[in-house]
């Protein structure tokens, strides 16, 4: 299946959340069984060669490719959540968003230094929610080796904002303009 095909089964939603914004919903890709096979089976053609440790899935779409991802590389998986949903003792990390703060968290020890990490996520649009994940995983002394998303809004500058913070990002498929 091509890059193309896989585009295709993406669903855009217009003035979603809001006027003018044009949201990519994966979940159409999701739920088409090929589909989601091949994007899986493209997102372990990149993440294997780094052969990390953990795959880091950001709330709550990051959740099932970075399962998917971690099962097809035998990899364990670790959850980065929004504040008060994990049971345990976490870790957490304030940041801001175009309309106010958020936090985020991992339970406290899951993620231990110099553990080597792919952070994976559905979609890098303006890269506050990943930027701050790979901080918390850099705080607890984790090596973020790539920042993998299925999708890449690049007019919005995510992947530019965390590559010049250092972390190595990619996308399987971009969306530009509109």
């Amino acid at each position: 299946m091509s890059i193309d095909s896989l585009t295709a089964l993406i669903r855009t939603i217009p003035d979603f959340p809001r006027p003018g914004i044009q949201f990519r919903d994966v979940t159409t890709l999701l739920a088409d069984g090929p589909g989601f096979a091949e994007l899986v089976a493209r997102l372990a053609s990149v993440a294997r060669p780094l052969d990390p440790d953990l795959i880091v899935g950001i709330e709550a779409r990051g959740f099932i490719l970075g399962a998917a991802l971690a099962t097809v590389l035998g990899k364990g998986f670790v959850p980065v959540r929004k504040a008060g949903k994990l049971p345990g003792k976490t870790v957490g990390i304030d940041y801001v968003l175009e309309y106010g703060t958020d936090r985020l968290e991992l339970h406290e020890g899951q993620v231990p230094p110099d553990t080597r990490v792919i952070l994976v996520d559905d979609l890098i649009a303006t890269g506050g929610t990943a930027l701050a994940a790979a901080q918390l995983l850099r705080e607890q002394g984790a090596i973020v080796l790539m920042a993998l998303f299925a999708v890449d809004l690049p007019d919005l500058g995510g992947k530019a904002l965390l590559e010049a913070d250092g972390v190595a990002a990619q996308a399987l498929i971009a969306f530009e303009g509109d």
